[in-house]
């Protein structure tokens, strides 16, 4: 196989190792076999074109060329000319792929679902990877600068997931080595045969005279040395990347983490912390609404719902979405004879807050927004579609005011068996405290109304519970539990831990993401700010449907049904929003805006950002994974290792070989013993040169090693015996090779100052001869795969290495 061949075939196989990174993020993972398809016709066609020849750009364009209208038939075929031509339709249905994609890569947890944005996205980046790093490596022979494309893609996967695993590290690394030990072996076969062939075969007959010293040795050191300075630079760069961990509302631009106004809050993954998002210094807003609703402070703006907990995490389920219907089906569970009332407010989003999920009221009857949006049934919400955000929206929405009486809600009957098998799950991580403390606290209610107000109480004011943000924000099983020991956290801690309790005495329960009411303006409109985000728990009760409790001290207001003796909301008339009715929550300012400053820096004011649902993992380890981590640890420690194990085991055999008398056995106990004399001197700094004789080169060993009369006696009786065997007719056979040796090394060592004793030792600069060996084994095998192109025309090429 040509040069440029074995190039174009590890720069395919380099971008594959490079692109495993990626696999963690997805699921599933078959968009690899997919890119990996593109990615060989894209290097096909490369190859093909570098055969005829063409100029340099023109292969690049072409290849660019090529690409578009290999992913316009995967993802806009219906859209393209003639089937495969990337028209203006087919380029803006690429571009709203690539928009929705990015949605969706913070809408969802990883490993996240394959949608056709997140796919797009995925299989184009590893394609315009591979053509840059085919580009560089192959088409203008820069195989070290193709390290950084290479680079990019391991960061951007280990900047996404918090830090790819040291598999993938691996796989990524050995992929861009591959690609310099190519490149190298090309650029030194340019010079023409070398003699003996060392660094073709470590112990063939006259592998000790073949060293690559001089010029050729040159390409290789640089490979070496470039491409121990990419890795390093790959293991650095992805620690110091930020996972993505901002909150449902996360900051950027001017407006991330505690900056100023002024940014964009986007929204990201639902199951991030929303630790991050408390305690802005900055009550920013995010919106504004009227309404004429007679019970503003139960005016909560609901964002999503999350049902999911796996012990490690809550989620939301995945569900199908919808188009949004004119009016929205009846919520579930809601029965004729309670009492409801329908509202209408108007909304309006501010321009820098951008969140696929619209805010509703809960539950929103019907809704007159513009744009692309769709509708899930289960938790009746409204997710963008297309790219669609809430930014500058505004809207106007219907929704229910549920008022049930207590009597209704202890009167209530057992949920559909469906309902409790889906929203009673609790993984079997969740420490026992949970459900014990849950029995304790309920024991005597008669119903679940009154375990459920039972918990609220407990959480909300006698169970000895403050507000503090400045706890782990984690949320699965162990967090739970350090939760109820330590009795101190933030609305994430209070509605998840209520939420596994209500789970553990059967009652169906979820946790809603969103908006408290927030605070009254002069103008009667009502605004919304970062302070105001919460979370707050959902529990079913059958006739009445998912009915809100507030266990989090200092934040928001108990429902009127949960409070003894509470006489039923008010509402205005319902024919259009009046903002008389709207200014009530400005009679009472907000725990933020009336904490003083003290207890406003202690968290105990329940200001909150944005609802970032939620999710960091509780941090109880597994014995299990405590137990690879340790032998991870032990693997990564000895790697380092490995080529001082791989010299002794070399040096061992090449110094006890066969003791038969053949000539051949003759021959291959001197060669050996030149081996290891060679290598010894290159352990040390002596760098072998192989176009000189065996004399010659025991000379400069002499002398650059700086070796004693009886040392270099060694060395020269050792050079006599390899020429011997090489050039005498009938070769004799030496004696005491393996002492010569030994004498040999101990002077090499005793010159040599304590870096280079030390190196030799631990980095063996001869161990390269592993890679050289792995490098034509690899030839090898490409070369058998590739035999199918020997019947293809060969051009004579016009381009120079």
């Amino acid at each position: 196989m040509s040069g440029r061949g074995r190039l174009a075939l590890c720069a395919f196989a380099a971008t594959l190792l490079a692109a495993g990174s990626m696999l963690p993020l997805v699921d599933p993972a078959a968009w690899i076999v997919q890119a990996a398809f593109l990615l060989a016709i894209q290097s096909g066609v490369g190859a093909l074109a570098r055969r005829v020849p063409l100029p340099r750009l023109l292969i690049v364009t072409v290849q660019f060329l090529i690409s578009l209208v290999l992913l316009t038939v995967v993802f806009a075929r219906g859209q393209a000319l003639v089937g495969f031509l990337p028209g203006p339709e087919a380029v803006q249905r690429l571009a709203d792929l690539i928009t929705a994609g990015a949605d969706d890569v913070g809408r969802y947890a990883i490993p996240a679902p394959a949608t056709d944005g997140i796919r797009l996205m995925l299989v184009g980046g590893v394609v315009l990877i591979g053509l840059a790093v085919d580009t560089l490596a192959v088409t203008f022979r820069s195989a070290a600068t193709a390290g950084l494309p290479l680079l990019a893609l391991y960061s951007v996967a280990a900047g996404l997931s918090g830090g790819a695993g040291w598999l993938w590290f691996l796989l990524a690394a050995s992929g861009y080595l591959l690609l310099l030990l190519s490149e190298g072996r090309d650029r030194i076969s340019q010079w023409g045969r070398v003699f003996g062939g060392a660094g073709r075969s470590p112990d063939g007959p006259a592998a000790g005279l073949d060293m690559s010293g001089g010029r050729p040795l040159a390409p290789v050191r640089t490979g070496r040395r470039i491409g121990a300075l990419a890795l390093g630079i790959a293991l650095a760069v992805p620690a110091a990347l930020p996972a993505l961990d901002g909150g449902l509302l996360a900051g950027s631009g001017n407006g991330s983490g505690k900056g100023g106004g002024g940014g964009t809050i986007s929204a990201v993954n639902p199951l991030v912390s929303l630790q991050n998002d408390l305690n802005q210094p900055e009550n920013r807003e995010v919106m504004s609404y009227r309404t004429n609703s007679g019970s503003p402070q139960e005016f909560y703006l609901r964002i999503l719902a999350l049902d999911q907990f796996t012990g490690a995490e809550w989620r939301p389920s995945r569900r199908s979405l919808q188009d949004v219907p004119k009016r929205l089906p009846t919520p579930q569970g809601l029965a004729p004879g309670v009492a409801v009332t329908e509202i209408r407010s108007n909304i309006s989003a501010s321009r820098s807050y951008q969140q696929t999920y619209l805010p509703l009221p809960y539950p929103a009857t019907e809704i007159k927004i513009g744009g692309h949006w769709r509708y899930e049934l289960a938790g009746r919400t409204l997710v963008g579609d297309r790219g669609q955000t809430t930014r500058g929206a505004q809207y106007g929405v219907s929704s229910l005011v549920v008022q049930p009486t207590a009597d209704q809600l202890a009167a209530a009957g057992p949920a559909p068996a469906a309902m409790r098998r889906e929203y009673t799950q609790v993984p079997g991580s969740l420490p026992k405290v949970v459900k014990e403390t849950a029995d304790r606290v309920t024991k005597g209610a008669a119903n679940n109304y009154e375990r459920a107000v039972k918990l609220q109480n407990f959480f909300a004011s006698e169970g000895g519970f403050s507000y503090d943000t400045s706890v782990n924000s984690g949320t699965g099983s162990a967090a739970i539990g350090r939760f109820l020991k330590a009795k101190r956290g933030f609305c994430v801690h209070f509605s998840f831990t209520m939420a596994a309790m209500a789970r553990t005495l059967g009652i169906p329960a979820r946790v809603a993401v969103g908006f408290t009411p927030g605070t009254g303006q002069s103008d009667g409109s009502v605004s919304v700010g970062l302070r105001d985000a919460h979370a707050w728990p959902e529990l079913y009760f059958e006739g009445i449907g998912w009915t809100r409790f507030e266990p989090t001290p200092t934040r928001g207001s108990a429902p009127e049904y949960t409070l003894p003796d509470a006489p039923a909301g008010d509402t205005a008339n319902p024919s259009r929003p009046q903002a008389s009715a709207s200014a009530a929550p400005s009679a009472a300012p907000s725990a933020s805006d009336s904490c003083p400053p003290q207890l406003r820096k202690q968290g105990e004011c329940g200001s909150s950002t944005a609802p970032g649902a939620v999710v960091p993992k509780g941090p109880g380890t597994p014995t299990g994974t405590i137990v690879w981590v340790v032998l991870a640890a032990l693997l990564v420690l000895a790697l380092p290792l490995l080529p001082l194990f791989w010299r002794i085991r070399v040096r061992t055999h090449r110094l006890n070989s066969s003791a038969g008398r053949t000539p051949a056995d003759t021959t291959g106990r001197t060669l050996a013993a030149w081996r290891e004399i060679t290598d010894t001197a290159w352990d040390h700094g002596i760098g072998p040169d192989d176009s000189q004789t065996p004399r010659k080169a025991a000379a400069r060993v002499v002398r650059l090693g700086r070796l004693d009369p009886d040392e270099a006696a060694a060395m020269h009786r050792v050079a006599g015996a390899v020429e011997q065997v090489l050039y005498a007719p009938q070769p004799r056979a030496a004696t005491g090779l393996p002492e010569d040796v030994e004498t040999v090394r101990n002077g090499l060592r005793a010159s040599a100052d304590r870096f280079n004793r030390i190196r030799a030792v631990v980095a063996p600069r001869s161990a390269v001869r592993v890679m050289w060996a792995a490098s034509e084994r690899w030839s090898g095998f490409t070369g058998r795969w590739a035999a199918r192109w020997s019947g293809l025309p060969r051009w004579p090429s016009r381009q120079r290495g």
